[in-house]
C-alpha cells in the first residue's frame, strides 16, 4: 500500500474504457469520503477489480453515522429511555427512590462504544484493499483531485471514475443574536456532560425530536419550536399530530407554525423571540439547541466549477447515481434524497457497479430503487415510515385507501403502558397492494420492518393477513388495518 501521507502517488497502469482516448489515470475509481456511502463504494469497486482510492481529510475516520449521527445519538437516547422507564415504574407496582443522573458517565459510555465502532471502520479502510489518502480534496478538473495533506505540499490524484460521498454538516440559520450566544449544535450535544434544567430546541425533524426526547428523558424541561405548521415536514399530518400530542403529554412544550425573530442571553439563560401565527412570544431555557437538520457538505468541493449541478447544495444525480458528468457519481447525504445509512450504502454500491460498467469491467449497469424508502426516528414514542405517504400518493395521482389502529386499544401495548400513537397502512385502491405504512408508538422502528418485507414482495392486504401473528405481541396490531383494507 502506498504511503500517500508522506509523498505524492505515482501513476498506475492505464485504464482501458469506452472512450476515444485511453489516458493514464492514477486510479480506476476514486472515492471522496470514508463514511457509510464511501466505504460501500470502495469495497464494491475493489471486489469488481478496480484500482481504488479512498480520500478523507477528516480529523477522525469513520463517517457521520458512527462519529456524529446514528450511533452516538442512540447511545445517549438509550440512557434517557432507561431513565424514563424508571420514572414511570410506579404504574407497574415498582417504587423507586430518587434518580441520580451521571451525565459524564453517559457520555463516557457513548465515547467507548463509538471508539470501538470507529476503530473497526478505520481498520476496514486501512486493510490494504484500496489506497487510503489522508487529506482535503478539491476537484480541479473532471478527472483530477488536488489533495491538501495535513503536512507537506499539495499534489494531484487523477481518476477514470469517481464517487463523491462527503456527507453533511449541521444546518445553520441567519437568526439575529444567534452567533453571540453559546448555543449547542447537534454535534455539540453529543459531547455535553451536563443536563440542563431547561432547554429550547429549534427544529422539528428527526434530530430535533430525538435530542429533545433525550433531554426530557433525563429531566430537562424542554420547549420545541418548529417553523413549519407541523413536525416532521414531509410526513403525513396525522403522523405529525400524533407525535406532537405524545410529546406534549410527556410534558414537553411543542410550538409549530412559528417565525423565529431573535435570540439573546440573559442572566437566567437563553431567550428565543418568535411569532406564532403573528403573535409575539418568547421561550426561555438554560440551554439552546440548534437542531434544524443537516445540509450537504458540498462547499469547497469544486463541483460546480467542473460542471456538476447542485440543487440547494445537493449534487444532482440520476437513478444510477451518475452526475451531469457521467464518469463522476455521488452517494449518501451529499446527494440525498433520503439521508439514511442503508440508502447511502445502496447508492455507494450502485455507483461503484456503474463505474465498473463504464470502464467495461461488468456487463450491466444498476439503478437505485427508492420504492421502499424507510425512515425511523428514535424519539419517545418512536416514529417510522416506509413507502409512500398519503401526500406523495396524491402528488402522483394514485388512488389509495388507508386504515389505522391506535395503540391505546391494543392488548400488548396497553400491558406495556404504551398508549400513544397508532399504526397506518396505505394500499392501492384497486389492487389492495400495500404501498406504504407509518407507525407512531412503542418500538416503531422495529415494527415497520414487517411492512417493509410485505412491500418488498408487493403483498396485498389480503395476503398480509395470511401471515400468522403471535398473541399478544406488538406486531399483531398490523392485522387490524390490514383486515380493514382487505374488506374495503
Amino acid at each position: 500500500m502506498q504511503d500517500f501521507f508522506a509523498k505524492p502517488p505515482f501513476n498506475a497502469d492505464p485504464v482501458h474504457h469506452k472512450m476515444k482516448a485511453t489516458p493514464s489515470y492514477t486510479f480506476d475509481f476514486a472515492v471522496l469520503g470514508g463514511g457509510s456511502a464511501g466505504y460501500a463504494a470502495a469495497r464494491t469497486a475493489h471486489s469488481l477489480g478496480l484500482t481504488t482510492a479512498v480520500i478523507d481529510g477528516a480529523d477522525e475516520l469513520g463517517g457521520l453515522c458512527i462519529l456524529k449521527g446514528c450511533m452516538p445519538s442512540k447511545s445517549l437516547i438509550e440512557s434517557a429511555n432507561r431513565t424514563r422507564a424508571i420514572r414511570h415504574a410506579g404504574q407497574f407496582g415498582i417504587h423507586v427512590g430518587d434518580i441520580t443522573i451521571d451525565a459524564p458517565m453517559i457520555v463516557e459510555r457513548k465515547r467507548r462504544l463509538i471508539g470501538d465502532f470507529a476503530s473497526y471502520r478505520q481498520g476496514q479502510l486501512d486493510d490494504g484493499r484500496f489506497d487510503l489518502i489522508r487529506g482535503r480534496a478539491t476537484l480541479i478538473d473532471p478527472h483530477t483531485f488536488e489533495i491538501t495533506p495535513r503536512h507537506g505540499a499539495a499534489y494531484e490524484v487523477s481518476f477514470a471514475t469517481a464517487c463523491l460521498a462527503t456527507g453533511s454538516v449541521h444546518s445553520k440559520i441567519d437568526l439575529p443574536g444567534l452567533e453571540s450566544v453559546d448555543y449547542w449544535t447537534s454535534d455539540d450535544i453529543l459531547e455535553a456532560t451536563e443536563i440542563p434544567e431547561s432547554a429550547v430546541v429549534l427544529g422539528g425533524g428527526a434530530i430535533a425530536l430525538e435530542m429533545a426526547c433525550y433531554l426530557e428523558g433525563l429531566g430537562s424541561k424542554v420547549t420545541l419550536i418548529q417553523r413549519s405548521e407541523h413536525l416532521l415536514t414531509g410526513s403525513d399530518v396525522d403522523v405529525a399530530e400524533a407525535a406532537a400530542a405524545a410529546l406534549r403529554d410527556r410534558g414537553m412544550a411543542v410550538h409549530t407554525g412559528t417565525k423565529l425573530r431573535s435570540v439573546e442571553r440573559k442572566e437566567n439563560g437563553m431567550v428565543v423571540h418568535y411569532e406564532h401565527h403573528g403573535e409575539p412570544r418568547t421561550a426561555h431555557g438554560e440551554r439552546l439547541l440548534l437542531a434544524l437538520g443537516r445540509q450537504p457538505a458540498s462547499a469547497g468541493l469544486g463541483a460546480e466549477e467542473i460542471g456538476l449541478v447542485l440543487d440547494r447544495g445537493r449534487v444532482r444525480c440520476d437513478s444510477s447515481m451518475a452526475t451531469h458528468l457521467p464518469h463522476i457519481f455521488a452517494a449518501g447525504d451529499l446527494t440525498g434524497p433520503h439521508d439514511v445509512v442503508h440508502t447511502a450504502i445502496a447508492q455507494g454500491e450502485a455507483a461503484a457497479q456503474n463505474a465498473a460498467f463504464r470502464l467495461g469491467r461488468v456487463d450491466a449497469p444498476v439503478t437505485v430503487d427508492y420504492r421502499l424508502k424507510l425512515l425511523g426516528i428514535f424519539s419517545d414514542p418512536e416514529i417510522a415510515m416506509v413507502g409512500l405517504t398519503e401526500a406523495e400518493a396524491a402528488e402522483e395521482g394514485r388512488e389509495i385507501i388507508t386504515a389505522s389502529y391506535p395503540f391505546n386499544d391494543h392488548g400488548k401495548s396497553m400491558i406495556m403502558g404504551e398508549d400513544h400513537g397508532f399504526v397506518k397502512m396505505i394500499a392501492d385502491a384497486n389492487t389492495k397492494e400495500l404501498v406504504g405504512a407509518a407507525v407512531v408508538g412503542p418500538h416503531a422502528v422495529d415494527l415497520i420492518h414487517e411492512v417493509v418485507v410485505a412491500l418488498h414482495f408487493r403483498c396485498t392486504a389480503g395476503e398480509f393477513l395470511k401471515i400468522p401473528h403471535y398473541h399478544p405481541t406488538l406486531s399483531e396490531i398490523w392485522t387490524y388495518p390490514a383486515e380493514e383494507l382487505a374488506e374495503a
